[in-house]
Order: structure tokens, then sequence, then C-alpha cells
């Protein structure tokens, strides 16, 4: 099974411009209880390099583009994110990378729980212990 879990987010637009409508429970797959969003990262910058316990996201770049690494501690993937009408769907339990950050890359992350410090992973030794791997 793909840990790369894109999902197309469905656009409205006219003349005037583009509209995309995200709502919880509808093409996110959980309640968002906070959103942030990421800019400004400077080249050869990476980000990331934690996972979750519980928290489920939904990343988006609205604009510019980077990579992402997603790791079970089994299988890494790597995806960019290019598009504001693609949302990369990360659970639980997944180590992830934010990589190659364009100029003007804002990555928009919406996350089913508050901020936990206790939910995070931060050392991959660590993480690849608790995933049993």
């Amino acid at each position: 099974m793909s840990l790369v879990k894109l999902i197309d987010l469905p656009s409205l637009g006219d003349e005037r411009g583009s509209l995309v409508a995200i709502e919880s429970l509808s093409n996110v797959p959980f309640e968002i209880q906070r959103v942030y969003y990421i800019f400004g990262t400077e080249k050869g910058i990476s980000r990331g390099f934690h996972a979750h316990k519980n928290l489920q996201q939904l990343a988006i770049c609205v604009a510019g583009k980077c990579r992402m690494l997603l790791d079970d501690g089994k299988t890494k993937e790597s995806v960019w994110l290019t598009s504001p009408k693609q949302a990369l769907i990360i659970g639980e339990n997944i180590w992830r990378e934010m990589h190659d950050f364009s100029d003007d890359c804002v990555l928009l992350v919406l996350a089913s729980q508050h901020y936990d410090e206790n939910d995070y992973i931060r050392d991959y030794s660590e993480f690849l212990r608790y995933v049993k791997c």
C-alpha cells in the first residue's frame, strides 16, 4: 500500500480567478483543529523530521512547490506538491520530511488536533522503535 495519498480538491472558477473550498469531514477526512502554514524557507533548508503518534494532517502547496518524503519505517516514498488543487493526506505514525522548497512556496497544513508536543516523535531511531521496525 502506498504511503502517498493524494486527493484532488474541487476548484471553482471563472474569469475572476479560482477558489478551492476545504471542509472538515467532507474533502478533509477529519475534523480540522489546527491550521498553519510554512513560508519563506531558505534555499537548501529542509523541514519536518518528525512523526506524530495520533495526529492526521492534510498538506497543500497553495503557492510554489516542495517535495515531501514519507516513511512508515519500512517504506519511504517521495512526492512533489505542486498545485493548490491537490492535497497530501499524512496519517499518524508516518515520518515526514519536507525538502526542495521553491522560493515562493507556501505550504498550508490542516491538522486533526491542537498542538501537543507529547504527540511528536522527533528522533528517527525512537520512531523506528515506536513503529516496531
